[in-house]
């Protein structure tokens, strides 16, 4: 029987200490001398008494519940959650990094500056654009600047546009964001492969269109092979190219955004260029563009002048900040740490094996699962539980047993073109051997589904918590400790 984790403030007693404190030398004076009444409390804080033995046991027992790169698999589509080099978490705490302060003068931050600097270079070799940069803290965030910047330069040629097409396989943070920015969103459909619909892109192009917001490959892992004539159309009609960069990982090294045609690109350094990401944070979300859309970067800019680096605030096109100082700079440091670790070689092969372990895992799981599109994919693949469904078995269900066997589920429910759909993306940091014990384990799932369902719709049996009211959590969360009444 499972048993709910008792809480702090369930677990101690009177008396019990942390830490020892010499007696108070200041001299105490009455509590209304320094608060007026009504802001002085009503009730003691009945705060839990506890050791640091049991605070410090606590606080593991309840890391160890959770699922992270650190202790599993975690093959999230659209994610690229792949395990993060220790070596970049040294990078960020170095004295010179972690103990800066952002209003710093220049000339006292200069190392800062420089890598920063330097990022932006590798980040401009990857992706092809001209200038970077790094304020928005997510990708959704880099989504609106991006955003933002192409309507700033529409509005600079007089123009109105405010139309932002987006893919019926997008990510939900697209029309989201193109909603944000005060667009009107327009959806053009996928064709039977799984691509963009070009015909169908060619008749919702006009003279209103800001801009198509693209990924590629795209969410199903698909490369869009007619990416140069959706970019001539898309150009042809006066509009531009963004491109979600959530799925880089799949062509570092092999092509890049600027080369297919695309104007705008942010990306997700706590992804594609593995510092930590999951549970809100923390993130990067660089954006890069092409010359024509560098005077409407966010300021400040890095520059350089002779052998120092400043800060230029002079730029009087800019739509200003979206962002406090200089974004997530501490995430900056992790990423051109890995990036200079690797090399563009390292990038390259990184590509390549995520690209050879998502084939690898979709040639095997497509005899248990329904492919519905089933073609060469880059760095993950799509399958669907249709087939289980007709045993009652849903894609929630199987992502709820993967617990039992030790990993985490892939994403569920996206795309949603895709019914019952199962995203999977394994990156290349994980070995063939992990690979081999997630297939064996969806495998048996798949086989459980057929001959015995309610093994399965009945998961998860082994974790601290079994299967949750969902709905209930979503509309009626609990956040908060409420003692019994005395």
């Amino acid at each position: 029987m499972r048993k709910e984790k008792e809480l702090l403030f369930e677990m101690g007693a009177p008396g019990r200490r942390g830490a020892l404190l010499p007696a108070c030398d200041v001299l105490a004076r009455p509590l209304g001398d320094l608060l007026p009444e009504k802001a002085q409390r009503g009730l003691s804080l009945e705060l839990p008494e506890l050791s640091e033995g049991e605070v410090i046991r606590h606080y593991t027992a309840l890391s160890a519940r959770n699922h992270g790169v650190d202790s599993g698999f975690y093959p999230l589509g659209s994610c690229t959650m792949k395990y993060n080099p220790k070596v970049n978490e040294e990078a960020a705490a170095l004295p010179g990094f972690a103990y800066l302060h952002p209003c710093q003068d220049d000339s006292t931050v200069q190392g800062a500056l420089e890598l920063l600097y330097r990022a932006e270079a590798y980040l401009n070799e990857i992706t092809g654009m001209d200038r970077v940069t790094f304020q928005p803290v997510a990708g959704a965030h880099g989504e609106l600047t991006g955003l933002m910047l192409i309507l700033a330069y529409h509005r600079s040629r007089g123009e109105n546009r405010n139309k932002v097409l987006i893919p019926d396989s997008a990510h939900g943070t697209n029309p989201a964001s193109a909603a944000m920015a005060g667009c009107s969103v327009v959806q053009i459909p996928s064709d039977a492969r799984g691509l963009v619909d070009l015909e169908a892109l060619k008749k919702a192009l006009d003279e209103d269109t800001a801009a198509l917001m693209l990924t590629n490959p795209n969410t199903l892992g698909l490369f869009e092979e007619e990416i140069a004539a959706i970019a001539a159309a898309v150009h042809g009609a006066g509009g531009l190219l963004y491109y979600d960069g959530a799925n880089l990982n799949a062509i570092m090294g092999y092509t890049r955004p600027g080369d297919m045609g695309f104007d705008v690109v942010h990306l997700n350094l706590h992804k594609t260029f593995a510092t930590p990401h999951g549970g809100g944070g923390p993130g990067s979300g660089p954006v890069g563009v092409k010359e024509r859309l560098v005077p409407f970067l966010p300021l400040p800019l890095v520059e350089k002048r002779g052998a120092d680096f400043y800060l230029d605030y002079d730029r009087p096109q800019s739509i200003g900040k979206v962002h406090g100082f200089h974004g997530n700079f501490g995430v900056v440091v992790k990423a051109y740490t890995y990036m200079a670790m690797m090399g563009a070689a390292g990038l390259k092969q990184a590509a390549a094996d995520a690209v050879l372990n998502a084939n690898y895992l979709m040639e095997r799981l497509k005899k248990s699962y329904l492919l519905t599109h089933d073609r060469l994919c880059k760095h993950e693949f799509v399958l669907s539980a249709a087939w289980q469904k007709k045993n009652g078995v849903s894609a929630a269900d199987i992502a709820k047993a993967l617990l039992d066997y030790g990993f985490h589920p892939p994403t569920v429910y996206f795309p949603l073109i895709v019914e019952e759909a199962l995203m999977v993306e394994p990156t290349e940091t994980e070995s063939k051997t992990t690979l081999d014990r997630f297939a064996t384990a969806m495998e048996e799932i798949a086989r459980l589904a057929g001959e015995d369902p309610a093994q399965v719709t009945g998961a998860p049996h082994t974790t601290p918590v079994g299967r949750l009211d969902e709905v209930r959590a979503s509309r009626q969360p609990r956040v908060r400790w409420t003692p019994a009444a005395k």
